[in-house]
């Protein structure tokens, strides 16, 4: 795969993966973690056969069959689905729900009548209206639709997806984190998105090691973005000489040269990532306080010791 880099610090691949995320991000449900993987888009497939009538249901009741393809080129859509059937009152009451599933291809028993089938896929998602007869009804929702697959990096080693996490913004004028869409997504998740240019903000670890930047989302494509981030693991430890053994229960604070406090931690040797830059560590211990500056390179873990004296 050829990646291309840019100065706001991530690469972004893009593989053709079939078609296309197109509309409203807050109708489908929440994504994070609840969708079974696919085959993504474009699965080699043949198409589907043509729309027919389906076999009477029992009890006066009809059968409507359903499936979802890719806008752009067709194909369908074998699983990450959610279905919602509406129906559309003829008493003025409100619409309701009437059936649901998570099914790829579907088939609900119904009252002959008029409904709307919502097709949830990810954050992207389409909707048609059906007039379902006694004869039955076998019909397809195109979706319009992309997604986004996300990493990290220090230089040109990959981050541990375990120490990493996303959140995904939809930038909006004036304020360019916008709308949260996501967060906490893992790397390596497939996050489908209506097509659009979408700002990402990843963290490695839990302290201040974040990156940002803005990833376009195409349509009848899965995105490959790679953040590039400068940081490092540090060790800290409280010592009685230089290469010494730690002593147990210390508490240590990180601060920035301006005395902010970046990250807090006790023990004999906790472990902190850090954005590149200059600290200053403090050490508690039995009553007495210590503290010594140092600095962080990216890519360069090693122990931080303070001198007990």
């Amino acid at each position: 795969m050829r990646h291309d880099k840019n100065p706001n610090g991530f690469e972004a691949g893009r593989r053709l993966a079939g078609a296309v995320f197109a509309v409203a991000v807050l109708l489908a449900p929440n994504l994070a973690g609840a969708q079974a993987p696919d085959p993504g888009p474009g699965a080699d497939t043949p198409p589907p056969a043509p729309m027919q009538g389906q076999p009477v249901a029992p009890n006066g009741l009809a059968r409507l069959s359903v499936s979802a393809q890719f806008a752009a080129d067709r194909k369908p859509i074998r699983s990450g689905l959610n279905w919602r059937v509406v129906s559309e009152s003829v008493d003025g009451a409100s619409p309701r729900i009437v059936a649901r599933s998570s099914e790829p291809e579907p088939a609900f028993s119904l009252p002959p009548g008029n409904y709307t089938v919502h097709a949830g896929y990810g954050f992207a998602s389409g909707t048609k209206r059906v007039s379902l007869s006694q004869q039955g009804l076998r019909d397809q929702v195109q979706i319009s639709a992309g997604a986004l697959s996300l990493a990290g990096s220090i230089g040109d080693a990959p981050i541990p997806g375990t120490l990493l996490s996303f959140s995904v913004f939809v930038p909006l004028q004036g304020n360019s984190e916008g709308r949260l869409i996501t967060n906490g997504a893992k790397a390596g998740e497939i996050i489908r998105l209506p097509e659009g240019t979408y700002h990402v903000v990843s963290t490695y670890g839990d302290s201040n090691a974040i990156q940002r930047a803005d990833v376009k989302v195409e349509n009848g494509k899965v995105t490959d973005a790679t953040l590039h981030h400068r940081a490092a693991k540090v060790t800290l430890k409280l010592v009685a000489s230089a290469g010494g053994e730690a002593f147990a229960g210390t508490a240590f604070s990180v601060l920035t040269p301006g005395g902010d406090v970046i990250r807090e931690a006790i023990g004999a040797f906790p472990q902190v990532i850090l954005a590149e830059g200059d600290y200053v560590l403090i050490a508690r211990q039995e009553g007495q306080v210590y503290s010594r500056d140092f600095k962080v390179e990216s890519g360069s873990d090693r122990d931080i010791e303070v001198l007990a004296k």
